[in-house]
């Protein structure tokens, strides 16, 4: 039994790795090599994904309880969250299309900077000064990895950057707005409530800033089918994230999960520059490693500090 059930979590495991990398991957591809420079419509096709998949998870094939909205202020503050969460995403999309994954992913690891900024300022939850500490080689390291990105772009670095602390501040507002043992619900069912307020937004969005963008699918889906398929795959890969997310959590625990994500960003760097090519400094790396170590740290600290 003790076999089955390690061989059940590594393969878990392993899904959640290969759907996070893979969607990270294909997303680069689409916005940046295939030339497919529509992020927000990209995003609105990973919400549609999000909100059929969700509801035939929870609701057919029962992977998680169903927990259903108790009042009409809970809808709005799970609405505000999508929101953010949106913007979280689009904006990683953008970043894509102008950096490399390498790069965006040393950015990305400074997220526990802008948490503990955000819990700081809305919370007043001050951590230990260890903690703050292990903050230091988080940030520097994306410091130097900037100063020696030889693909380094602003207006990506911007976005990259704003992603980042938007996936921050939705953590936090998540603990606030639903911090009532009431409203708290678990990860599968608050994207089953989030996903389709998100694709009320993108939709919105994609009409305004990515004008005739259906028609324009239309008409490359004409010249090369693969283009429908790839969306699709993309999609379905995008939900996919949030599934063995939510079943790795569960088979395992909110820590472990922390530290294979620290060492997922390091995979997903090494494939990336495998698969793209693109150019990779010394300076950078060393930038990028320090940030790991960083983030390592900063795991430990928080640990020692419950």
């Amino acid at each position: 039994m003790k076999v089955s059930s390690r061989s059940f979590t590594l393969g878990l495991v392993t899904a959640w790795y290969s759907s996070n990398i893979g969607v990270l991957l294909l997303n680069k591809y689409l916005l940046s090599n295939y030339g497919f420079r529509y992020p927000i419509f990209l995003t609105l096709c990973h919400m549609l994904a999000c909100s059929l998949f969700s509801y035939i998870a929870i609701n057919w094939f029962k992977l998680a309880p169903l927990q259903t909205l108790r009042s009409r202020l809970q809808f709005l503050k799970i609405s505000a969250l999508s929101l953010i969460f949106c913007l979280s995403v689009v904006a990683g999309n953008v970043s894509l299309r102008y950096l490399p994954v390498s790069f965006t992913q040393a950015v990305g690891a400074t997220t526990p900077f802008f948490t503990a900024l955000f819990a700081c300022f809305m919370t007043s939850k001050k951590e230990s000064w260890l903690t703050y500490l292990t903050l230091v080689p988080v940030v520097t390291g994306v410091i130097i990895a900037t100063g020696g990105e030889p693909s380094f772009h602003l207006f990506g670095f911007i976005m990259c950057v704003g992603a980042t602390a938007a996936r921050a501040l939705k953590s936090v507002l998540q603990g606030i707005l639903l911090s009532s043992e009431a409203e708290k619900l678990n990860s599968m069912n608050l994207l089953m409530y989030m996903a389709p307020v998100a694709v009320i937004f993108l939709l919105v969005a994609a009409l305004v800033m990515e004008e005739n963008v259906v028609g324009i699918t239309i008409a490359l889906a004409r010249d090369d089918v693969k283009i429908l398929w790839y969306l699709i795959f993309n999609s379905a890969l995008a939900y996919f994230v949030n599934l063995t997310n939510f079943l790795v959590t569960k088979h395992t625990s909110a820590l472990t999960l922390q530290v294979l994500g620290n060492a997922k960003g390091a995979v997903a760097v090494v494939i990336s520059i495998l698969i793209f090519r693109n150019p990779v400094s010394v300076i950078g790396m060393l930038g990028y490693i320090l940030t790991v170590i960083g983030v390592v740290l900063y795991s430990e600290a928080k640990k020692r500090s419950r």
